[in-house]
C-alpha cells in the first residue's frame, strides 16, 4: 500500500486510536476501518492538508483498513480539475501509495444526495425557502440574539417536494430558493438553526456537468462519508460545533452504520500563511511565481524546493495527535526535521558558491591526479567518486580572509594552512589583488605533499578543513537560496492589509557564477545532496530548460537563528 516504509508504517497511539479501537471492541461497525480525506480543489494542497491526510491515512494502515481520497467538489465557481489532478498527484506523493483506486469525488453522490433530501422533505425534516440568504442570516440570529422561524418554515410538505424538484429542474433562478432543514430555528447551537443544505447556482460543475442545485458542504460531507462506506471521518477542532448537524443529517435518512466524526486539535505554524485565499493571492499578484514556489508551504512548493514525502510526514507525526486546545510551532522545526532526514539519506558533494581561484605552484601544469573520495562520509551506503585535482582549483571566497580575524578562525588566510577536503594541506602564499580596488582576485599557495589522508609528519596541527573544485572540471550551476517568504511583521497580520505587504524581498538569493564538481554532471530533477559546509540542495525542474543545472537550497546546515562564531567582511 506504501511505497514509504521509512516514513512511518505504524501510526502513534492517540486518542483518535484509542477511539478506534473501542468501536471495534463494541462491534459498532461490521465493515472495515475506512477513513479519508476529503480536500476541496479549490486550490494547491498545503502543509495543513499533509496534518490531515497523513491523521487520516495513518488510523487506516494502523487497523489494516481502507483509505479514501474524496474531493469536496461542491462549489464549481471555485474549482478547477487542474486542482484536482494536482491534489491526486500530491496525495499519492505524500503518503506513498497509488491510492489503488479509492480517489472519490462528491459530485458523483450529487443524484443518491437529492434523494436523501427528498427523504427529509417526505419526513418534514426540510423546507424549501423564499427568504434571500441576508434574510435567513438575520432570521438566525447571533450567539446573543436568539433565531426566530422563517414564514416558510411551516410550508406544506408536497409543496416542499414540488419546488425542489423545480430547483433541480433549472426553473428557479439563483438566490431565488434554498432548501432548509426543519431542526430549531432558536438552538444554542448557531450551526443547528434550520441550516441550508441546498442552493440554486448557475454553474457547470467541471466534473459533473450541467447541475443546478449544489448541496452544502456540511450536508454533503457525512452522506458522502456514509455512501462510501468511511467508519471514521477526522477532522480539526473548528468542525466540533458542526457535529450535531453531522450526525443529524446521517440519522434523519436511510444510512446503516453511520460513520464517526472525530475533532483533533490543529497546530498551527508560525511564519507561514495556509490560508488558501492569501496563497493565491501570492500567486495572482506575482509575488511568487507558481504554485509550486519552493517558499509556499504547499506540497508541490516543498517538492520542489527539495523536501522529501517522508520528511513532511515525520514533521506531521513529530506534531501528534491532541484533543485539547490548538497549539502552534515555528517553521523553523519543519527544516529542522527535513535537515535531519537528509542528514542520514543524501550523498555529500562539493560546491562553491562565490568562487575564489587559487593556482597550486608545486603541481605541474597538466597534472591531474584521481582523488577517491566518498559520498557518505565513515559510511559505504552511496559509495564514492572520483575528484579531479590539478594546478588550479576553486575555493569559497568566504573560506579565506587576508588577515585571520582572531583565534577562532581556522580557515585560510595569508602564510597559514588549512586542509583541502579529501585532499592535502594547503598554504597560502600570495594574494593577487586588484591595484584599484583592492579586491581579491587569485591567490597562490603550495600544497605538502606527504600530506594526502593524513596529518603533517612533522606534528604540526591543521585544524582547518575547507571543501574545493578542480577549476578545469568544474561545472557552472546555478543555485537559489530560499530563506521564509514573510518577515517576522507576519505575526501581527490581521487581514486589514494586503498579505503581499508582509513579504520579505530577501526571501530568495539568486546565485549565478556558482560552481559544483563533475559527478554532478548527469543529475536528474530531484536529486538531492548536501554541498559540504553549505547546505542541502536539489534540482530544480528549470535545469531542463537552461543551458546548466539549477540548485534549490532544501535546507541550510544549521538553524540561520543561531549565531555564527564569526562574521565575514562585505564582499
Amino acid at each position: 500500500m506504501t511505497k514509504h516504509d521509512d516514513a512511518s508504517t505504524e501510526s502513534p497511539s492517540n486518542f483518535i486510536i484509542d477511539a478506534v479501537t473501542e468501536d471495534l471492541a463494541a462491534g459498532r461497525y461490521t465493515r472495515p476501518v475506512c477513513t479519508r480525506f476529503p480536500p476541496e480543489p479549490n486550490g494547491y494542497m498545503h502543509l495543513g492538508h499533509a496534518k490531515g491526510a497523513t491523521i487520516s491515512y495513518g488510523v487506516a494502515k494502523r487497523f489494516g483498513g481502507l483509505f479514501n481520497l474524496r474531493m469536496d467538489d461542491t462549489n464549481p465557481a471555485a474549482e478547477d480539475q487542474v486542482f484536482v489532478d494536482a491534489m491526486i498527484e500530491d496525495v499519492a506523493w505524500l503518503l506513498g501509495c497509488d491510492l489503488e483506486g479509492r480517489v472519490f469525488y462528491a459530485s458523483d453522490y450529487f443524484e443518491q444526495l437529492y434523494l436523501y433530501a427528498v427523504q427529509l422533505i417526505d419526513k418534514d425534516l426540510a423546507y424549501v425557502e423564499e427568504l434571500t440568504l441576508e434574510q435567513i442570516r438575520e432570521h438566525r440570529g447571533n450567539f446573543f440574539k436568539p433565531g426566530r422561524p422563517s414564514p416558510w418554515r411551516d410550508r406544506p410538505v408536497a409543496d416542499s417536494r414540488r419546488l425542489f424538484e423545480e430547483m433541480k429542474a433549472g426553473k428557479h433562478a439563483p438566490g431565488s430558493l434554498t432548501l432548509r432543514a426543519k431542526i430549531d430555528p432558536a438552538h444554542g447551537n448557531m450551526n443547528m438553526r434550520d441550516p441550508v443544505l441546498y442552493r440554486i447556482l448557475d454553474q457547470t460543475h467541471h466534473r459533473a456537468g450541467p447541475w443546478r442545485i449544489y448541496p452544502m458542504y456540511d450536508y454533503a460531507h457525512p452522506l458522502s462519508d456514509a455512501i462510501e462506506g468511511v467508519t471514521h471521518s477526522t477532522c480539526g477542532k473548528e468542525f466540533a460545533d458542526h457535529r450535531p448537524l453531522y450526525d443529524w443529517c446521517l440519522a434523519n435518512v436511510d444510512i446503516v452504520e453511520p460513520p464517526r466524526q472525530i475533532e483533533y486539535a490543529e497546530i498551527g505554524i508560525t511564519g507561514v500563511v495556509l490560508a488558501k485565499r492569501h496563497l493565491r493571492k501570492l500567486v495572482e499578484s506575482g509575488v511568487v511565481a507558481r504554485w509550486d514556489d519552493p517558499r509556499l508551504p504547499t506540497v508541490r512548493g516543498l517538492r520542489r524546493r527539495g523536501v522529501p514525502a517522508e520528511a513532511i510526514v515525520r514533521f506531521c507525526e513529530e506534531l501528534g495527535v491532541s484533543d485539547g486546545s490548538p497549539g502552534s510551532v515555528d517553521t523553523a522545526r519543519l527544516e529542522a526535521t527535513v535537515r535531519d532526514y537528509l542528514n542520514a539519506e543524501v550523498p555529500r558533494v562539493m560546491g562553491i558558491l562565490h568562487p575564489l581561484k587559487v593556482t597550486i605552484d608545486n603541481i605541474p601544469e597538466g597534472q591531474i591526479e584521481q582523488l577517491d573520495a566518498p559520498f557518505m562520509p565513515d559510511s559505504d551506503a552511496h559509495g564514492s567518486r572520483l575528484l579531479p585535482f590539478s594546478r588550479e582549483i576553486y575555493i569559497d571566497r568566504d573560506d579565506f580572509m587576508k588577515v585571520a580575524p582572531n583565534k577562532k578562525y581556522f580557515r585560510l588566510s595569508l602564510g597559514r594552512e588549512v586542509r583541502l577536503r579529501y585532499a592535502y594541506v594547503l598554504k597560502c602564499t600570495e594574494v593577487i589583488e586588484d591595484p584599484n580596488t583592492g579586491e581579491i582576485l587569485e591567490l597562490r599557495g603550495t600544497i605538502d605533499p606527504d600530506t594526502k589522508g593524513k596529518n603533517p609528519a612533522d606534528g604540526r596541527k591543521i585544524k582547518g578543513t575547507i571543501h574545493w573544485i578542480d577549476a578545469g572540471a568544474a561545472l557552472p550551476v546555478e543555485v537559489r537560496l530560499y530563506n521564509n517568504l514573510f518577515t517576522d511583521a507576519l505575526e501581527e497580520f490581521d487581514g486589514s492589509q494586503a498579505i503581499q505587504d508582509y513579504v520579505d524581498p530577501d526571501s530568495l538569493e539568486i546565485v549565478t557564477g556558482a560552481f559544483v564538481e563533475p559527478s554532478l554532471r548527469d543529475a536528474a530533477v530531484g536529486h538531492r545532496v548536501q554541498f559540504e559546509r553549505v547546505g542541502y540542495f536539489a534540482v530544480d525542474p528549470d535545469s531542463e530548460s537552461a543551458r546548466h543545472l539549477v540548485f534549490n537550497r532544501t535546507a541550510t546546515l544549521r538553524d540561520n537563528k543561531f549565531k555564527k562564531i564569526f562574521k565575514a567582511p562585505p564582499k
